[in-house]
């Protein structure tokens, strides 16, 4: 199992010292956000600079939201977040759908989708369409993000992103190994919270009181042939308070590579 960091992990921390981190833990590939000033506000050759420096690949930008409502301040933001994550020698843009109640029709998400694959296919990027599990999410499942993908034009193009949180709230059994470009991991540990009640703010790393099952779903994944990374993306602040986080996250990708390696035994 190869595992990522997403910058959500330490948002506190510096670009450059979140790089270090990942390569303190032997991660050689992260995931860097457009909501942390520290990123956008840098030039993107030298984001670019400092990711090569570190021994670095930048899986992604996160994210593009709501990709799937389109607009001209969408295709407008769209243009400057593709030019920055090209210019940052990232291979990918996430795409976020719209998480406000409101519903998107499926014609509408695969002409976004349409749009966005001229936009990406410019700068040489990938499109990384992650469904919300949220009962609120305009795009809550797997299977309708693979149709609207297959109907925009393909893999080649766009990928999925599995997100283990999202995949639990969705109540999801099915996963898509060969679609997969890239999974989230995250945990759920307060016994009392019900699934409704799950937020971003409940997301913290996985321990053995995971509720969301990423143990099974990591397994399913891998058992029938999904090879790509696997990146850390919890939201709790009282991961982002650690102060040890390096300790945590190691802790972490230990359960996780010990429980997969014994069911492949």
């Amino acid at each position: 199992m190869r595992f990522a960091l997403n910058h959500i992990v330490a948002p506190r921390l510096p670009l450059a010292d979140f790089l270090a981190l990942a390569g303190r833990l032997g991660c050689h590939e992260v995931e860097i956000r457009n909501d942390l000033p520290d990123v956008t506000g840098q030039p993107p050759a030298e984001v670019a600079r400092m990711a090569r420096d570190a021994g670095q690949t930048i899986l992604s930008v996160n994210a593009l939201y709501p990709f799937n409502q389109w607009s001209s301040d969408l295709a407008a933001r769209a243009e400057r977040l593709a030019d920055f994550a090209a210019g940052a020698g990232a291979q990918a843009l996430v795409l976020c759908p719209l998480n406000d109640g409101s519903a998107i029709a499926h014609s509408a998400t695969v002409e976004a989708l349409d749009r966005l694959g001229a936009i990406l296919a410019a700068r040489g990027l990938r499109g990384l369409v992650e469904p919300l599990g949220f009962p609120q999410s305009s795009l809550r499942r797997k299977a309708e993000a693979i149709a609207a993908i297959t109907e925009a034009g393909g893999f080649d193009r766009f990928g999925l992103l599995h997100d283990t949180f999202h995949h639990h709230l969705a109540d999801e059994t099915q996963v898509y190994p060969r679609r997969t470009a890239l999974v989230h991991v995250s945990g759920v540990t307060d016994p009392g919270l019900p699934v409704a009640g799950m937020l971003d703010a409940h997301r913290v790393l996985v321990d053995g009181a995971d509720r969301l099952q990423n143990l099974a779903q990591l397994r399913a994944l891998i058992a029938d042939g999904y090879d790509g990374p696997v990146s850390f993306e919890p939201f709790a602040p009282e991961v982002h308070a650690l102060g040890d986080i390096e300790a945590a996250l190691r802790a972490s990708m230990e359960l996780l590579r010990a429980g997969v390696e014994t069911a492949e035994a």
